[in-house]
């Protein structure tokens, strides 16, 4: 089977971006970040950005194995018409989900409207025709046997509606992409291609995009997270990968041959993998990080190859793509599409916290005593911040360009700390080593190496970035700076709809106790710290104790690092 020619470790030259030094391991990152990877001038540069946004917004892998007919699955979800296998067909639909037309699906899985118009900076969310979707931000739809069918793109999981202002890049706080494939796959297995067409209206070309669909839904194993709000996506790679080793095994020893696809054979699971059962579950990661990174994810295993093209290839091993049709699919668009996509990436710019919160919010003299406090504590695994307050000509500044960063210095080889967090989603981590052996990991220099511990990440827009954590274990920023033992075994989540409910701009992050909205306790909002992989200890000792367990910071000092830490 040709997905799985090129699961074997073939010895392959290399060439294209895995020539280039720059996503070689150990190239080193510039001062102040690759917020230009590729050194456009600045007409290219702002054309680049605008399409690799567009990429984001909208799916742009053609081949993708996972691909839904659009005009069909509308009409099901809102049970249009009088016919009883249409009735049937949503019934079966509302056994896993609440949905009643397309829009309550796009709204649960998280996705945001689009904003009223394109904005600009860390707000700029370009429209593909000139003119604000309909649909939310996320969905996508391709072209495939002159039909349209849809997906979910870059942007299910970041993207984010911050205090009424949609951006891109940043972490949605509650995605569902991981979540919608689990539910797919039982609606695939239930639902045969007849039944789709018929209960649908689909077209002879709609059924063959769907029958399609439903034929590589078999490679695909997804896992629901343990929290709204944390992804499976690596899990759901492993699990996939599983799922073609055992499809091209069962075929050699004849176990699936002439099994018609509609019987439940093909459902069965692969191999046994560990994340099938073991908890590594972290939130996407914000686009504005990346530039100063060269080891990427949460925990820096990736530690050579492009991460943009490291993502598309992992994400279509989800998807059940053939990876021979990727392949060409990358030959084709590596100088266009993942160009301006990777472009897009390293130049996102983050949200400033003055954007939405007046000038009287912060207080210089009280930011500048918490900023040598960072400097005493922090820097020398978060980096260095310099501040625009410290420039001789600082007292002819106004007060928001006073609190402006200058420049960002990150180390150049990006460090691995283990602070004593909760271990499982760097332990997960083994089991995507296996993607080294891919001839397309090969092909394009992309590698991973399992790490002990997290990268300490760079803190630019950190105060957008709650809950904090991978795993979104401490709510707000004041929970960080509390001994373990004293942080809150639980919490409830909500939206950041309203900068003077939904957010605590003193301890920067979710209200906690009796300012927690009364609509945010749930089941489904509620974070528990004591599950597993859930756990919200370390980062304390050695950075807030002294070598005799002696607290080295006071209240009133903790409060002045989180005023400075609001100004990045």
């Amino acid at each position: 089977m040709t997905r799985m020619v090129l699961l074997i470790a073939l010895t392959t030259p290399l060439f294209g971006w895995a020539n280039s030094q720059l996503w070689e391991e150990g190239y080193p990152t510039p001062i102040n970040g690759l917020s230009n990877p590729y050194n456009l001038d600045d007409a290219e540069l702002e054309e680049h950005v605008r399409q690799g946004r567009l990429h984001g917004l909208n799916y742009p892998v053609e081949v993708t194995g996972i691909l839904l007919p659009y005009e069909p699955m509308r009409r099901a979800l809102s049970a249009e018409g009088p016919s009883k296998i249409k009735k049937w067909l949503q019934r079966q639909m509302q056994k896993y989900t609440s949905w009643n037309d397309f829009d309550d699906m796009t709204a649960w899985l998280g996705l945001h409207s689009y904003p009223e118009e394109e904005g600009e900076g860390a707000y700029f969310v370009p429209f593909k025709d000139h003119e604000a979707p309909s649909t939310r931000m996320g969905i996508s739809f391709l072209e495939r046997h002159d039909s349209q069918g849809f997906t979910i793109s870059c942007a299910a999981c970041h993207s984010a509606n911050l205090f009424g202002r949609k951006v891109m890049g940043m972490t949605n706080r509650f995605p569902r992409a991981n979540e919608f494939f689990v539910i797919g796959k039982k609606g695939f297995r239930r639902v045969l291609p007849s039944m789709f067409k018929f209960g649908t209206g689909a077209t002879r070309r709609e059924k063959k995009m769907y029958k399609e669909s439903r034929k590589n839904i078999k490679y695909v194993e997804a896992r629901n997270p343990v929290a709204l709000g944390l992804d499976t996506s690596l899990a759901h790679t492993a699990l996939s990968l599983s799922q073609r080793e055992k499809d091209e095994y069962a075929s050699k020893k004849g176990w699936l041959l002439d099994v018609p696809e509609d019987e439940a054979e093909v459902f069965k699971r692969g191999r046994e993998e560990r994340l099938r059962h073991f908890v590594a579950d972290s939130k996407p990661q914000p686009w504005w990080i990346v530039k100063y990174k060269n080891k990427w994810l949460a925990d820096g295993s990736v530690v050579a190859g492009n991460p943009i093209l490291t993502n598309l290839l992992w994400n279509e091993i989800g998807r059940g793509t053939d990876l021979k049709e990727l392949e060409t699919w990358i030959e084709t668009n590596e100088d266009t599409v993942i160009k301006e996509l990777t472009t897009a990436v390293f130049n996102a710019p983050a949200p400033k916290m003055t954007d939405f919160f007046d000038e009287s919010h912060f207080d210089i003299a009280r930011a500048q005593r918490g900023q040598r406090l960072f400097e005493n504590r922090c820097s020398r695994c978060h980096g260095e911040y310099e501040k625009a307050w410290d420039l001789p000509e600082a007292w002819q500044l106004s007060k928001s360009e006073q609190l402006l960063t200058t420049e960002v210095r990150y180390p150049e080889q990006t460090p691995i700390k283990n602070v004593g967090t909760d271990p499982q989603r760097w332990q997960g981590m083994t089991s995507l080593e296996q993607l080294n052996d891919l001839a397309l990991s090969k092909k394009y220099g992309i590698k991973v190496k399992a790490q002990n511990g997290y990268v300490p990440p760079p803190l630019v827009g950190i105060w957008a970035r709650w809950p904090y954590l991978h795993n979104n274990s401490i709510p707000n920023l004041c929970a960080l700076f509390t001994p373990p033992s004293e942080r809150p075994e639980t919490y409830y989540s909500g939206e950041a709809l309203n900068p003077q409910h939904d957010f605590d701009s003193q301890c920067n992050g979710y209200p906690l106790g009796e300012l927690t909205p009364e609509t945010w306790k749930t089941a489904e909002h509620l974070y528990d710290s004591r599950k597993p992989g859930q756990g919200n200890g370390g980062h304390y000792g050695r950075i807030f104790l002294d070598n005799e367990g002696n607290e080295i910071l006071s209240a009133q000092e903790k409060m002045d690092l989180i005023h400075f830490l609001q100004t990045l």
